[in-house]
């Protein structure tokens, strides 16, 4: 009898220990490492994929990698477009879309303010799901798409030739930080710059907008610029890869580049790994066939030139296109099939004027099994990556 009351005690004293130490565990505690909406722009449904996600989550997989796995296939291709901001119903597409970014240009400048535009782009970040990426080219001088307008800044950015004469590597400094700083204020996050060409020779097409120097000299530009804007938690992109070299404007037709590949190695190449080791965010192709590396497709429909700053360079970043409606590839491939090779060439992201169009090409891809869903997951994944270093998803 004594034995029966003496394992009756023990089991009640074992169910109130089972009950205490389960309240002493929340159910809904999610894990430290989860990511979470930053609190400029983005919209309550990235909250709500976040917050799923980091209850979902493995210990080994990072948070963009927890990030993407709970976007549909839709949302995963759409990241991969840093579209041309349309002119009506910006906001409604990118709701519509979730789309990864938009680059703006002088129209959506023109007779603006800094607070007028600044609304605008916060009303896209409050439509789309996922915050977005702004862009623009302000890279100084001949290509300055904000401080053409007097409303933004009294006088053009001047170019880093101009800078550099004027006052070497300290003004290229303090004119990368007054840059990012302006960008900031009105939402923009990201500059398509630094140009990392090599020119010397003022005839070349891309010289004015270039550092107008060696290799070395370049390098150390670029360098400069990019631990500005990484201090400034400003997006840049490494342009134009692999190296303009002293070709025709590819906005207006094809550029044939026969240069050897050693010549790239000894010059072109190293600015671009000069940026990449700085800890440069992305990498921008041009529309050039170098025929070097590949005498068929331009440069940013090709899968061998991709291979160099991922394989020599040890890029692993976001790599995208240059506009893929320049005449260079609507007259290689007649702007049908150009978002397709693009991501079959290995590109992360896809400028493009004609967003509608050529997310719906990628997506019919996907579906009928050309395009590999896990290929646009790798893609997007370092989108989302981007992002969370920019501080537009927290972590």
């Amino acid at each position: 009898m004594k034995k029966k009351w003496l394992s009756l005690l023990l089991a009640v004293l074992c169910l109130c220990g089972l009950a205490a130490c389960k309240g002493d565990t929340p159910a809904d505690t999610a894990p430290p490492d989860a990511p979470v909406q930053a609190e400029t722009g983005g919209g309550e449904a990235a909250e709500d994929r976040v917050e799923t996600a980091a209850g979902a989550a493995e210990e080994d997989i990072s948070a963009a990698e927890h990030y993407v796995n709970n976007l549909p296939l839709e949302s995963q291709i759409a990241q991969m477009f840093f579209a041309r901001c349309p002119e009506t119903d910006a906001a409604a597409l990118a709701g519509q879309y979730d789309i990864g970014g938009y680059i703006l240009f002088g129209r959506d400048f023109e007779g603006q303010t800094r607070e007028s535009v600044a609304a605008v782009i916060q009303s896209y970040q409050d439509a789309a799901a996922t915050p977005m990426l702004i862009g623009v080219d302000e890279e100084g001088g001949t290509v300055v798409r904000i401080s053409s307008n007097p409303n933004f800044r009294a006088v053009r950015f001047w170019s880093p030739q101009a800078l550099y004469n004027e006052g070497g590597f300290a003004l290229i400094t303090s004119d990368a930080k007054e840059k990012d700083e302006l960008l900031a204020s009105i939402g923009v996050n990201v500059n398509f710059a630094p140009v990392c060409d090599v020119s010397t020779d003022p005839a070349d097409f891309i010289n004015a907008r270039a550092f107008g120097r060696d290799a070395a000299q370049t390098s150390e530009y670029v360098r400069t610029v990019v631990a500005q804007m990484l201090s400034d938690r400003t997006g840049m992109v490494l342009k134009h890869f692999p190296g303009y070299g002293n070709n025709v404007d590819t906005h207006t037709g094809i550029a044939i580049d026969e240069r050897p590949l050693e010549s790239f190695r000894e010059s072109d190449f190293l600015p671009f790994r000069a940026g990449i080791d700085a800890g440069a965010q992305s990498v921008l192709v041009s529309h050039n066939i170098v025929t070097c590396m590949d005498a068929e497709l331009p440069a940013s429909l090709s899968p061998a030139v991709h291979q160099v700053p991922r394989d020599e360079l040890g890029f692993d970043g976001v790599v995208m296109t240059d506009d893929l409606i320049m005449e260079a590839i609507t007259d290689y491939t007649g702007g049908a099939d150009a978002a397709v090779l693009a991501v079959q060439a290995g590109n992360d992201m896809l400028v493009s004027s004609d967003f509608v169009t050529q997310y719906n090409a990628v997506l019919a891809a996907v579906q009928n099994g050309t395009v590999s869903a896990d290929r646009i997951r790798e893609s997007a994944i370092r989108v989302i990556q981007w992002k969370i270093d920019l501080g537009l998803l927290a972590v």
